[in-house]
């Protein structure tokens, strides 16, 4: 019995893993097909990049700005930003795909619910670390100064925040079905969360009880892990912080996703 019971785990297992290659290749090819979307991803950030930017070189003189440098500091909040904005909005894709009756199909079919949710969400990280690499590209003509291992360690939480906010946006998406409701409620949850983690301006030049304030926020500790893996502090506890934090979040939304794909197919 325990082998029968191991077999059957191992053939879902690799059953989970094959529908979720089959929903993240269909959604990659249909993202490539029409790239509109991505390449106004990256556009905002870029005009940040071009025309907010060079306005913080003074700033970064002044008492209370992180160490670093200006741009060191503003593009780990520019890459904070785009995956925010990159995995927030991916529900209004589904809206449009329920609307086909394209979700209705494959909640008939014996495709694994996680792999329906998982599928689509590694599609948008992949897209988001597209646009992330291109931000950092664009950034070094203007001194920004990279160590490749905090990079690295910093792209991979950029992933585990798509992993977090995509399943939230999808969800919201099968509850509310409908663009004309989801876009509010997508920025009445990014927007606090969005000037609240200090991606523009560094929170240390804020009020204390608005630091306070924006410790309850997960992204806070994502903007200040990855600005200190920019800048090679690796001793940073909140780099510990903002992992942990990044990691349970981001497998409580993927349960709550896939939870909402198999109560659509009741």
């Amino acid at each position: 019995m325990p082998l029968r019971g191991d077999a059957a785990a191992w053939e879902k297992a690799v059953r989970t893993i094959r529908d979720t290659w089959l929903i993240f290749d269909r959604s990659l090819t249909l993202s490539l097909r029409n790239p509109v979307w991505v390449i106004m991803g990256i556009l905002q950030p870029i005009l940040y990049l071009l025309l907010f930017g060079p306005l913080l070189t003074n700033i970064a003189r002044m008492p209370g700005f992180p160490p670093g440098g200006a741009f060191n500091v503003f593009v780990p909040g520019l890459l904070v930003m785009t995956a925010l904005f990159g995995s927030a909005f991916v529900g209004f894709g589904l809206c449009d795909e329920m609307r086909e009756g394209v979700v209705e199909r494959m909640t008939v079919t014996p495709m694994s619910r996680v792999a329906m949710l998982v599928g689509r969400s590694l599609r948008d990280v992949v897209l988001l670390l597209g646009q992330g690499l291109i931000l950092v590209v664009l950034a070094i003509p203007f001194g920004l100064e990279i160590n490749l291992g905090g990079v690295a360690v910093a792209f991979a939480m950029l992933a585990v925040i798509g992993l977090m906010m995509a399943p939230v946006s999808y969800t919201l998406a099968l509850v509310l079905k409908s663009e004309d409701s989801l876009a509010p409620v997508v920025n009445g949850l990014a927007l606090p969360l969005l000037l609240l983690s200090g991606v523009m301006l560094p929170m240390s030049l804020a009020p204390d009880w608005l630091q306070t304030v924006a410790k309850f926020n997960p992204l806070f500790h994502a903007v200040s892990a990855i600005r200190a893996l920019f800048n090679a502090n690796y001793g940073d506890s909140e780099i510990v912080v903002g992992l942990v934090l990044l990691f349970v979040l981001a497998f409580a939304t993927i349960a709550l996703g896939a939870r909402s794909f198999s109560r659509s197919a009741e």
